[in-house]
């Protein structure tokens, strides 16, 4: 559209320290869920977080080559659509995890599954956020974490033995 073309400031994903920063963020977040999806295969309901990370996963690939796309009709419907059963997804682990957690939620299954919802939640949204302008701030500080934090806790759990030992018998042959 024409108020598009004509858009004062930088561009959306522009080659700022912003824009270069938002994009890299959105390939290490690409990465994540690309990968969170394929270890799926070992879950006892694969489909379900299979498409739970891997749409996420190619709808953040697709903003990290051109973000503009997050402001396309069907980029943004997936989106939204996708975040609303994330958090309907978020609620239900979430009353489970209150009702019958017995350790840190890192340790439940349950809990990493409700980390992974919220973090998909939380990342769409940064993405919808950034097909109007370039992240900059407060969003972008946002965006480098979560985009870092699961490789972070990824590590964690892989270097404690102990966490390892919690797991159920589909989660051991997954590394």
């Amino acid at each position: 559209s024409r108020s598009r073309c004509w858009r004062r400031g930088p561009p959306v994903g522009g080659v700022g320290v912003g824009g270069v920063l938002w994009r890299l963020s959105c390939l290490g977040m690409a990465a994540f869920l690309a990968l969170a999806a394929a270890v799926q295969v070992n879950d006892p309901d694969p489909a379900l977080w299979g498409v739970s990370y891997g749409l996420p996963a190619a709808l953040t690939l697709l903003v990290s080559l051109h973000p503009p796309v997050a402001d396309n009709v069907v980029w943004r419907s997936l989106s939204h659509l996708h975040s609303a059963a994330c958090l309907v997804g978020s609620a239900i682990l979430g009353y489970s995890l209150l009702s019958n957690a017995q350790k840190n939620i890192l340790h439940e299954e349950e809990g990493r599954e409700f980390l992974g919802l919220v973090i998909i939640t939380v990342w769409m949204s940064l993405c919808r956020s950034s097909a109007k302008k370039t992240l900059g701030g407060v969003p972008l500080a946002a965006a480098i974490f979560l985009s870092l934090s699961p490789f972070i806790m990824w590590l964690y759990i892989y270097v404690n033995s102990e966490m390892r030992e919690s797991w159920p018998s589909h989660c051991k042959t997954v590394l």
